[in-house]
Formats: C-alpha cells, sequence, structure tokens
C-alpha cells in the first residue's frame, strides 16, 4: 500500500524486453535500502524490486501490467516517480494508493498559473465503468504516475489537477506535455462504495 507521496524521480538506466515482459533498471538515490521482493510505486504501478547492482535496481513489468499503464512507453532517461511501500507507523499524507493502476489518461492541456500549473486529463469513460466507480469527483482524489493529487473541475472523462511548483520539479511531471500518457488509480474507496451499491 502506497501514499501517493512520490520520494524522488528515479532515472531509467536500461530497458530488456524478454518476451511479454518488459525489465526496467533505474537509478535513484535510495537503491542501497532496496531488498530484493520490496515493493516499489512506479509511476504508481507497485512492482517488485528483482535486481539490484550499484545505485540501480531492477523491477519487471508483465504484459498485462504494459496493457494497462505507461511503462511500455518509458525510454532510456525517462523520470519515473518512485515511492516505497507506506510504513503504517506514520501520518498518511496522500490518500490511499494500492499501486494497482486502473487506466491511462492524456495530458489534453497545460496551463501556468500565477507559479504553478494547472494539467488537464481526458480518459476513456465508459458508463459501466462509472458505475463501479472508475470516475472522479470535484475535491476528490487521483492518482496520477503515482501522485495523490486533488480533482478539480471532472467531467465524465476528464478532469485537471494544480501542481505545486514543488510538486512540478521533483516528480515527473515536469516532462508532462499535451499528449502524454499517464497512469490513473481511481479512489479505491469510492470504487467499493459503488460496488456495493450495485450489488444492493
Amino acid at each position: 500500500m502506497f501514499s501517493g507521496i512520490v520520494e524522488e524521480s528515479a532515472v531509467v538506466t536500461r530497458l530488456e524486453k524478454d518476451g511479454g515482459n518488459l525489465h526496467i533498471t533505474m537509478r535513484c538515490s535510495f537503491t542501497s535500502e532496496l531488498k530484493i521482493d520490496q515493493s516499489v510505486a512506479h509511476n504508481g504501478v507497485c512492482l517488485t524490486v528483482v535486481r539490484i547492482e550499484g545505485d540501480e535496481y531492477t523491477v519487471t513489468a508483465i504484459q498485462e501490467t504494459l496493457d494497462r499503464s505507461n511503462l511500455g512507453q518509458l525510454e532510456v532517461g525517462s523520470l519515473v516517480n518512485v515511492e516505497r511501500s507506506m510504513m503504517m507507523n506514520g501520518r498518511l499524507d496522500g490518500h490511499i494508493v494500492q499501486g494497482h493502476v486502473d487506466q491511462t489518461a492524456t495530458c489534453t492541456e497545460v496551463r501556468e498559473a500565477d507559479g504553478s500549473y494547472y494539467f488537464h486529463f481526458e480518459y476513456h469513460s465508459a458508463p459501466e465503468m462509472r458505475r463501479r466507480g472508475y470516475l472522479t469527483v470535484d475535491k476528490g482524489s487521483v492518482c496520477v504516475n503515482g501522485v495523490s493529487l486533488t480533482v478539480c473541475t471532472p467531467t465524465d472523462d476528464s478532469f485537471e489537477v494544480a501542481i505545486i511548483p514543488y510538486t512540478f520539479n521533483n516528480t515527473n511531471f515536469c516532462q508532462i506535455h499535451v499528449g502524454t500518457v499517464v497512469n490513473l488509480e481511481f479512489d479505491i474507496i469510492g470504487k467499493y462504495i459503488a460496488r456495493i451499491n450495485e450489488v444492493k
């Protein structure tokens, strides 16, 4: 389980295709603190550490993950938002994030707003998915590329988020532009409530 508070942006140093799998090697400052089998969120996707070499570590994304997320679009040099699993003895600064990406969205607009930024995203939204809680609500939570954010001006298939300079500079939001595909995880509490109402 994660909180959506990104620790840093790791740099992709190597990509290796292996059948339907993709081995992703990255460099980050806390590699020495990791261990094999540890769970780390990558752009909001929970993946297992499978190899550690010096200041680099490797995780493997299977085809299902590549089909549902933006990890298959990574290139050497890409920045990946990383967060280690949440410790249960502290404050929950973001919101409950499982690391199970629901789908992707596409950035359709970026606006500067007196030092901060507004990012507008659009995503495929079917009525049956909305009934099951795959939607955003005004002032609710959404996880974008692993970042816990507050929703602004949602519609059936779009929403905006406001990004402060710290988040812009310390996550891969600095690389998001019109046309960029991002990972979405909708609020798990909303999905459970929708499912309960659906089975009544």
